[in-house]
Parts: C-alpha cells; structure tokens; sequence
C-alpha cells in the first residue's frame, strides 16, 4: 500500500507539472565536441496586422555540455533588438491558469553568436550590440557553407546539417541574428538566458519551428521531452500551421480578449504605449515539440471568429480528490488493522 501511495503522489506530481511547464525554434550551437540543445520555450508573439510588423519576445532555455553557449535566430527582415521585461511572462501566465493556478513555469530561448569584427568571405556583418546581456550580431550570408565558416571562426563548430538548415533563409535573403551567452556556472548543463525582443517587418506572423536534427545531441544530454509556449497577441484569434498548410501539433489552451491587461503589459514589455493593435486577443498555443526536423516553419492565420477557449477545472479536481480521497482509505485502513489484527499476527 505505501508503495502504491508513493507512485501515485509521483503521478499527481508529473501531472500537476503538465500544467506548469512550457517549450522556441532557432539554432543551438557549442563549441567542437559539445552539444547544444533547445529545451523549454516559452514566447510572446504581439502581430501588428495594419503594419505588417512583429514583436517577438523569447526568453530560452537550453541544455549544454560546454561553458559557452549560442544560438542562430532567423528573421525575414532587418530587426530591431532590445531587452524585454520578464515579468509580461508571469502576468499572462496568471491570466490564462486554471483555477487553482498552476506554479510557475521555466521560460526561454536564444541564439549564435560573435562580438568579432572578423568578416569572413560571404559573411556580413549588417549590426552588432550588448542586449539583455548577450554579444549580438545580425548577420547576411551567400550560403550555408560561409555561414559555417563564420561561425567556426568564432569558437562554433557546425556540422552539414546546419548549414543545410540555413540555406533555405539564405535563398530568401533572410537575416540572422547571432547570440552568445556564457554560462555561469559550468557545471551546470542548464542555461536560462534573459528576455529578448526582436522586433521586424513580415507579410505573416511566424515563428522560426525548423531547427537542425537534434535527437543526436538531445540523447547525448539526456534532455527531457519539451513543450512550447507560445503567447500570440493580435486585434483576432489565430491559427498555426507548419510551411504551405501543412498541420501543426500544437493546440488552442486558451483565447480570449486580454485588453483591460493591454497598458500593463506594454509597459512590462517596454513597448510604447501607442503600441498597436488597440484591442488585443490573446491565442495561447502547447505544442509538444518533438527532437525532430519540421517540414517547415510556423506561420499565423486568422480564425473566421473569435472564439473563447478556457482551461478545464476537472482534472486539477480530480486529481486532488482522488489523492485526497486515498489518503483517508489509508488513514481508516491502518485504524482497522489496528483495531483487527490478523490471525497470524497474534
């Protein structure tokens, strides 16, 4: 009976977990003969339709066996950076819990990286900056290959894979904003870095979902199943599909209109409060990412209506009950055999 009352407080745990827990997409890189592994993300999406420009707000979690870590982050258009304030993170984290709220949740992302002002052939470096303490640069490249050798220059060590990932932003002149965050404490396989927006222009809404194979890497570290968060803030609901249409395995947790919280998270943000849109409806996305290649990226539509989505109650309650309910099984089932000792006990 303890047994079974063990294992079943290990299961109300893993599953009150489920609901604290988030997962973004971008390039992890290390140093040669490390790995590097994105782990839970969550993400802050603020699509403004009118002007066809998206605030994306990322603060990443990664698994890591080196001290310096990176990643490469790929954008359609020239982006702006700044360092965000977590706390928009928590505050739509509370409104969209269910009753009784969950704990809190890791949060995360990030991306590649140089300070240097080496060029390589290919290679042009369009900005660099200090922001939310991380060395960025924003990069152009010709190809995956010179984009390798960029990146190798400066400590990374890329395989074919990942400059097979890249050349498809190449061929679209998309740009790439380099990252490099040192851990503080290498002992530690887990890195949580700060809050980051990059704000750009882009005929869709997206998120960056192809990554290079990772399973490899994510084996080697033991890295645990992850899940991905995505808050999306439009004037509407929106839907998420992968490349030209293709399904996607995240699901609707909660839409609703969030815009009495609108001024507050601007400012938490640090957005100007003329920020648009003026109405705001919040989408929350889960996705359980897979360590897998994605046939494509992640790109935003609207729904036809908007409509209201809720996290259930039950199966907290039911959850609970249950444990609370065995308890007192145990608790009268000690009092009987107290009262009623066995034959062989005598």
């Amino acid at each position: 009976m303890k047994t079974f009352t063990r294992h079943l407080a290990a299961a109300l745990a893993a599953a009150i977990a489920c609901f604290a827990q988030p997962a973004a997409a971008c390039c992890a890189l290390s140093s040669a003969r490390h790995h590097a592994v994105n782990a839970d993300q969550s993400v802050i999406i603020l699509w403004d339709e009118a002007q066809q420009r998206q605030h994306f707000i990322r603060k990443a979690s990664f698994r890591s066996s080196d001290d310096d870590v990176g990643f490469l982050v790929p954008v359609p258009s020239m982006p702006e950076l700044s360092e965000s304030g977590d706390r928009a993170f928590d505050l739509l984290s509370t409104i969209t819990a269910p009753p009784p709220p969950p704990a809190g949740f890791p949060l995360g992302c990030a991306a590649v990286a140089s300070t240097s002002s080496y060029r390589a052939v290919g290679v042009r470096v369009l900005a660099q900056q200090k922001v939310a303490g991380f060395d960025a640069s924003v990069l152009a490249a010709d190809s995956g290959r010179d984009l390798s050798r960029w990146l190798n220059r400066h400590g990374f060590s890329l395989s074919p894979a990942v400059a097979a990932w890249a050349d498809p932003y190449i061929q679209q002149n998309w740009r790439f904003v380099a990252l490099k965050l040192a851990k503080p404490d290498s002992a530690k396989p887990k890195v949580d870095a700060a809050s980051l927006r990059l704000s750009f222009q882009t005929e869709r809404p997206l998120f960056p979902y192809r990554e290079p194979e990772s399973a490899t890497a994510a084996r080697a570290l033991q890295a645990s199943p992850r899940l991905l968060r995505i808050y999306f803030i439009a004037s509407r609901a929106h839907h998420g599909s992968l490349g030209d249409g293709q399904p996607w395995s995240g699901r609707t947790v909660w839409s609703g209109d969030i815009s009495r919280w609108r001024t507050d998270l601007l400012a938490m943000l640090k957005l100007p409060a003329t920020t648009a849109p003026g109405t705001w409806w919040l989408t929350e996305f889960e996705d359980r990412w897979a360590y897998a290649t994605a046939p494509g990226d992640l790109w935003f539509a609207p729904e036809k209506r908007n409509r209201t989505v809720r996290r259930p109650r039950i199966p907290t309650d039911i959850a609970i009950t249950s444990a609370l309910s065995l308890g007192g099984l145990c608790l009268l089932r000690r009092r009987f055999c107290n009262l009623h000792p066995s034959p062989s006990a005598q």
